[in-house]
Parts: C-alpha cells; structure tokens; sequence
C-alpha cells in the first residue's frame, strides 16, 4: 500500500467518527463553533500521531481520549455557557431593554445532523437527542469539567466505568464518585428535564401544534399564539439576556418591541433534538425575507413551554445550510 493510499484509509476511518466527536464535544463545551474546532484539533493530532498509536485500545477510544483533552484545555478558563434565564431574572415588559452579552456567554444551538450520529436502536437514538436538549445541556455547563465529561461518557454514550477510568487515566472508584456529584447536581438543576415531554418522533398532537404554531406567528395573531403557550412559557432572545416569563409579557413584546416581526416566514429545522424553524423578516429595501432568528422552541403537555430565538443569523443560518434570503413568492425553498 502506498503512503497515498495508507493516508486516504486513515483520513477515512477519522471521518467516520466526526459526528459522534463533535456530538461529545458540543455536549462538553456548550457552543456549536467551538465543538467543530475541537473535534478539528483532535482529527490533526491523531493524523499526526497515528504512527505512536499502538493499538492498545480501539481508535474509537483513543479518538475520544484525545477529544477530551482537547475539551478539558479549552475549559481551563472557566466560562460555562448559559441561558438568559441562568444569569438574570425575568424582566416584566414595562422594564424591558435589550443588552447584549459577549458570544462565549450563550449556549449555541446546533444542527441535529452535525451531533446525532444515525442509530438502528430507538432508544439510543432517544437518550441522544434528549442530551443535546437546551435544558440538558444548560444543566451540563454547571458541572466541573471532568465531571461533565463522566456523566457524558457514563450516562449518555454508556461507556463502562472501567473504560471512563482508562482514558481519564484515573481509578474507577474516582469515576463512580464523580458521576455520583455530577448527578445530584443535575437533579438539583431546575427545569432539567422540563422539555422531556417532546417525543421523538413528534406525535401527530405535537405535529398539529406545531403547525398551528407557524400559522399563528406567520399570521401574527396574539389571540391564537395566546392558545399555544403555557401560561408561564418563557422567550430568551441571545445574545441579549433579556428573557420574559408569561404570555402577557410574551405578546405584548411582539407587539412592541418586536413587531417588526410581523409578516415572517419560518422553514422548519432539526435543531438540539428539538423542533424549530429558521425565522425571515419581511424586507422592505431588497423585497422577500432576511434572514432573522434561529427559533427552538420546547413542548410539554400540549402546549408550548418555551420558544428561544438566536438572533446572530451571520453565524446561525450558514452552520444550519440555511438560505440567505427568500423571495415574496417563494412557498417553500428546495
């Protein structure tokens, strides 16, 4: 075999583990960027030490142990991603100002196919969907890193504990005591599991909402977005931290504050094992729909919980393979 062909093998195997990686990554590091760039890291130094790896252990693990080197070095400085309902209480619409934040404070959305990597069995495919839920992963950034990486490894991609032990290069009665820490402090987040009631796939009840949804923002009627929303559903809107707790403040917002709004056009994305929709705004000067917000929006019981808005399209919207512009007439985009 030559050097060529030895090269494009190993650029192959690599690349049959991007999904999963960056599904690891994401989970550790809370932000879509910085999860590519990590599993990128951790692609070159494997190409670049292959010739040492020694085949002790599979390349899956070796692939992992380097992933979360790479994850724990960028977590050094100690910033833990949030939602604006992390950091602030809610503001009543009377008081309402939109203040941005830096982009390393939020926790980023990120496409499903860039995390999920395809599952034959059900409930595997469930249990990873659920961990890259917003709630979940908000609860993830408060655990200490090694923590994090434990509870991930343990819990959500079902590694032994002897196997954690190795590529952390620590004892498993550490792991077990470390997973144990990691889970009282999940139990003791608020609203960790307060999107669980969205099933995967959407029932044809969670089907009908949505749609129900989307001709209710589309249309801009308060009355009928008023019947989807539980009474205390929550809108964040990074990277301001402003969050609003309650349909009142929901609506009379999109009134106000946002009734530029009014007129928009959403397409359906996968996004953090969630429904949601890429959101354009009617634009007056160049005619069509601008890109606008990333929408994600949780379910429970019937209604809508929450419904969180990611308004850097310059970032968004390229990551989701999103067009950048609609025409008027177009009623839906290929």
């Amino acid at each position: 075999m030559s050097d060529g062909t030895a090269t494009t093998d190993l650029d192959v195997r690599l690349e049959k583990h991007r999904v999963e990686l960056t599904g690891y990554c994401y989970r550790m590091l809370g932000s879509s960027f910085e999860a590519e760039d990590a599993v990128q890291d951790t692609m070159v130094r494997a190409w670049r030490s292959y010739e040492k790896f020694e085949g002790r252990s599979s390349l899956r693990s070796w692939l992992y142990r380097i992933a979360t080197n790479v994850c724990l070095d960028m977590l050094t400085a100690g910033n833990k991603r949030a939602r604006p309902m992390d950091l602030t209480d809610s503001t009543p619409l009377a008081q309402a100002a939109l203040s941005p934040r830096p982009d390393s404070t939020w926790l980023e959305p990120m496409p499903d196919v860039r995390v999920l990597p395809t599952a034959s069995d059900p409930a595997e495919a469930a249990v990873a969907k659920e961990s890259v839920r917003l709630a979940f992963m908000a609860a993830l950034q408060r655990l200490p890193p090694k923590q994090r990486a434990v509870l991930i490894l343990r819990e959500v991609l079902a590694w032994k504990a002897s196997e954690v032990a190795e590529l952390l290069d620590t004892s498993v009665a550490s792991v077990n005591s470390a997973l144990q820490r990691a889970r009282a402090t999940l139990a003791d987040s608020e609203g960790a599991a307060a999107d669980a009631a969205v099933s995967d796939p959407l029932d044809e009840e969670q089907q009908k909402l949505l749609e129900r949804y989307v001709a209710a923002f589309e249309g801009y009627d308060m009355a009928a977005l008023t019947a989807l929303l539980h009474e205390d559903a929550v809108m964040t809107m990074p990277p301001f931290d402003l969050w609003l707790c309650g349909t009142p403040d929901i609506t009379g917002f999109m009134t106000t504050l946002g009734a530029a709004c009014a007129g928009s056009r959403l397409l359906p994305v996968q996004v953090n094992g969630l429904p949601g929709f890429a959101q354009y705004k009617p634009d007056p000067e160049a005619g069509g729909f601008t890109p606008w917000a990333l929408q994600v929006l949780e379910i429970s019981d019937g209604r809508l919980t929450g419904f969180h808005f990611f308004l850097d399209t310059k970032r968004w919207f390229p990551l989701f393979g999103l067009p950048l512009h609609l025409e008027a007439e177009a009623d839906e985009i290929e």
